[in-house]
């Protein structure tokens, strides 16, 4: 019998290929339960090139040589955004029994676009959106899908929007079409308006930093038809604030709008009896996101995506091919049909299985720890003279300042203290002047290591 060439060797279950396959788990087991992990720090490119090129070449450098250069050089050159005093943008902190379950959803290897193709993943992947849902308050017939992260959530909802209020006037469109929100909103709403060509209008914010009802009035009152959509902040990014949602949704009766709001870090603190109240108005949202791959402790990456009504959305987002009509002619849920994608990944998957694994009680714990330790720090912060806290926390964002600090020594701080492998935290800004912040979705993350950054502010 003839040897396999090497395209049967790669697809087919050799020596060669479960030698592989038996590298890689080991690998990945030892990753997910290390204790702790390593916190790492990035490479310049020459570093990187030096260290680390050469590795593709025509007949292949092997599995095991390969996994090498990854453990070695690659892996130690990304930042573990698991590790406990990773604090800054917003990290994420997924638990090992998610991590470890994204390993089965890359060996299914589904396609998560039709409900023919993939029921039992779709399935699993709309419990968890029924789950969220109902935690929010939207109807039973609420529904979406989960997508890439933020920023295709925030634009499938966008698209949503902008059809619907077309189709609401028959097909009359303004001069241009407009969006409100404040200037707290995250970056991928700028993004977004470039997508769509459509303009962006920030309404201004009172001193706690909230959007509120009166502030849209006055944007919907000069802009009129041109605004179709207004997006609420549930926990911006710098400072974890929370728009008075409840407020914008008492606009509806006497304006038109699509009510978006992006959750993406903060709305999983709904599931905190302590902080559900910040959040009223958002059950009667037309459309939110969350991010998992943020607070809710699954790998990235993942947005889960959900309009009160999904239909609004499939006319907005279902393709139509003649190669797609049995996705359509079959029953059930199709995910491609509700945001700007076809292919995708099942990714919703890790997030089912840890909360089935571990109950949606744990999660609820998980996320008022962190917001108990935002509390401790941020009554630490006040209590020392050279610090000063920029604004309470409402969230688990904390934001300060050292006193007579410029930008280039928050700087030289942060670098510090990553070269040193202490801590990631880097510097932020507000209103012009810098500052820091401590972003803290790690339940793993202790009072005690905090204190230990705060030290090294006032050496």
């Amino acid at each position: 019998m003839a040897a396999p060439d090497a395209s049967a060797r790669m697809h087919h279950s050799t020596a060669e290929t479960e030698g592989a396959v038996d590298l890689v788990l080991d690998h990945a087991r030892r990753r997910i339960l290390e204790e702790p992990p390593p916190l790492n720090r990035s490479r310049t490119p020459g570093e990187l090139s030096r260290l680390a090129a050469g590795t593709l070449t025509e007949d292949g450098i092997g599995a095991r040589e390969a996994l090498s250069v990854f453990e070695r050089i690659l892996a130690p050159a990304c930042v573990t955004l698991a590790h406990p005093r990773h604090l800054s943008f917003i990290p994420g902190a997924p638990t090992k029994a998610a991590t470890a379950f994204d390993l089965a959803v890359s060996a299914a290897n589904a396609y998560g676009g039709s409900w023919l193709e993939s029921s039992g993943a779709i399935f699993a992947e709309n419990e968890v959106l029924a789950f969220l849902a109902r935690e929010f308050g939207l109807p039973a017939e609420a529904g979406g899908a989960f997508v890439q992260g933020g920023t295709l959530g925030n634009l499938s909802a966008l698209v949503a929007a902008r059809d619907a209020a077309l189709r609401k006037r028959n097909g009359h469109r303004p001069p241009r079409w407009r969006v409100v929100c404040s200037a707290e909103a995250h970056s991928s709403l700028v993004t977004a308006a470039k997508v769509m060509d459509i303009d962006i209008t920030l309404a201004p914010t009172g001193a706690d930093g909230k959007l509120t009802g009166q502030a849209v009035e006055r944007a919907l009152g000069r802009y009129g038809d041109e605004v179709f959509a207004v997006v609420a902040t549930a926990g911006s990014t710098n400072f974890g604030i929370v728009d008075d949602i409840a407020s914008l949704t008492r606009l509806r009766p006497r304006h038109d709008f699509w009510l978006h709001v992006d959750g993406a870090y903060g709305l999983a603190a709904m599931l905190t009896p302590e902080r559900r109240e910040l959040f009223r108005g958002v059950e009667l949202a037309d459309s939110l996101t969350v991010d998992p791959h943020k607070w809710l402790f699954a790998p990235f990456d993942a947005c889960a995506l959900l309009y009160r009504d999904p239909g609004a959305a499939r006319a907005a987002h279902a393709q139509d091919a003649a190669y797609l009509d049995p996705l359509h002619d079959a029953p059930g849920w199709n995910p491609a049909d509700y945001a700007v994608h076809l292919s995708r990944r099942t990714r919703g998957l890790p997030l089912w299985f840890s909360l089935a694994t571990h109950g949606a009680g744990a999660y609820r714990a998980a996320i008022a720890r962190c917001l108990h330790l935002a509390e401790e720090i941020a009554e630490e912060i006040r209590a020392r003279p050279r610090l000063s806290l920029v604004r309470d926390p409402e969230l688990s964002v904390v934001v300060f300042r050292r006193e007579g600090w410029r930008k280039a020594d928050y700087t030289a701080w942060s670098n510090r203290l990553l070269r040193e492998q202490t801590a990631l935290v880097v510097p932020s800004s507000h209103q012009g002047e810098p500052v820091t912040r401590f972003a803290l979705v790690n339940p793993a993350a202790t009072r005690e290591e905090l204190i230990e950054v705060l030290d090294t502010m006032e050496r």
